[in-house]
């Protein structure tokens, strides 16, 4: 039989082999990787820069996306083998686009023999709109004279234009009217048989539950920051589309739901358990938010209860608002210091 020790090490090389196939996959979304050497992946935008020995490129595989989407971004910096280049980092100047993932793609030489370093980052947007790739600024030195100066070459801003949640359909949605009140027809009672199945159901679910838990128990914790979880949440509603199929209010409950965790996680306030009389009073003495990041709360709270149960139907404007205020107050409050346990929820996706 096999031992605990080999039952582990087998969940978690399986573990490696999907971590790894789900990195492969995110990196030939953004074309050929550096090894193939068999050319470059198509870009819409590619801006080139000269100075002295650098050459650099600034490629987009994208120029215009949804908002539920992510785009490529490549930088190529070709220099003179005398010279050495530093290349930006990208994390310190973006401002609305986050990264999901980024690679080294290596040195090489070219037909020139100069060296070409090649970086690819995966963005994706944080709002609807259009925003701009920031300028950024390539540092390159003399090696034969490291310390005597150091230049520079800047590119230019490139804008990048993000489609609202709703795309084109926006004028067309339709707001499926409540359904009539159905009565459900009279069964045979079978409460015998129910009673049993029940019984064995809760008997497979306790010990299947038992079992998790000990080997939870066992494993090596999980953490990620609110803000990861909230984003993650996020891309799974935008992904099921309700706005589109008319489903308003399951939208509105969904939304609102995930902000109530992130605050609950972020600032250790219970908000998914109250309503929102009783949170907004807790919020008014709480110190961790400011007054605008407050009242941008209590509106959203408000009006998400008359979408839920006063039956409300909002614009598509208003729809698309509410999606960019949740997503940018998230942006606005996130930080890498506050991490969840999800040791439970990545169980749970292993299982499923």
């Amino acid at each position: 039989m096999t031992s605990r020790a080999q039952k582990f090490k087998i969940i978690r090389t399986a573990s490696k082999a999907l971590i790894l196939c789900a990195l492969t996959a995110i990196c030939a979304g953004c074309g050929k990787d550096a090894g193939g050497g068999g050319g470059q992946a198509e870009f819409e935008i590619d801006k080139d820069y000269h100075r002295g020995p650098l050459t650099v490129h600034i490629r987009a595989d994208k120029a215009k996306m949804s908002i539920a989407e992510t785009f490529c971004l490549e930088f190529e910096a070709a220099i003179d083998p005398g010279f050495e280049v530093q290349m930006p980092k990208v994390d310190k100047v973006l401002e609305n686009f986050g990264i999901v993932d980024w690679n080294n793609l290596g040195d090489k030489l070219d037909e020139n023999n100069n060296v070409v370093s090649r970086y690819r980052y995966r963005l994706e947007p944080f709002l609807s709109g259009t925003f701009p790739i920031p300028a950024f600024t390539f540092q390159f030195t003399d090696l034969s004279n490291p310390e005597e100066k150091t230049y520079e070459l800047t590119t230019e801003p490139i804008d990048i234009e993000v489609t609202s949640l709703l795309g084109e359909q926006r004028a067309e949605l339709v707001i499926a009217d409540i359904e009539d009140v159905v009565l459900m027809p009279k069964k045979r009672s079978y409460r015998r048989l129910w009673a049993l199945g029940a019984f064995g159901v809760i008997a497979a679910v306790g010990s299947w539950l038992y079992l998790r838990r000990k080997r939870a128990v066992e494993l090596v914790k999980i953490f990620k920051p609110a803000h990861e979880i909230a984003y993650d949440r996020l891309r799974g509603l935008v992904a099921e589309d309700l706005v589109k199929k008319g489903r308003i209010k399951e939208f509105y409950e969904r939304i609102s739901n995930i902000l109530r965790h992130y605050i609950e996680h972020r600032f250790h306030l219970r908000a998914p358990e109250r309503t929102t009389e009783e949170f907004l009073v807790e919020l008014a003495t709480a110190e961790v938010l400011g007054a605008a990041d407050k009242s941008d709360l209590g509106e959203f709270l408000k009006f998400s209860d008359l979408v839920k149960f006063a039956k409300h139907n909002p614009t598509t404007e208003q729809i698309q608002r509410t999606f960019d205020l949740v997503k940018k107050f998230i942006e606005k409050t996130k930080s890498d210091e506050k991490k969840i346990d999800v040791t439970e929820q990545m169980i749970e996706a292993e299982v499923a």
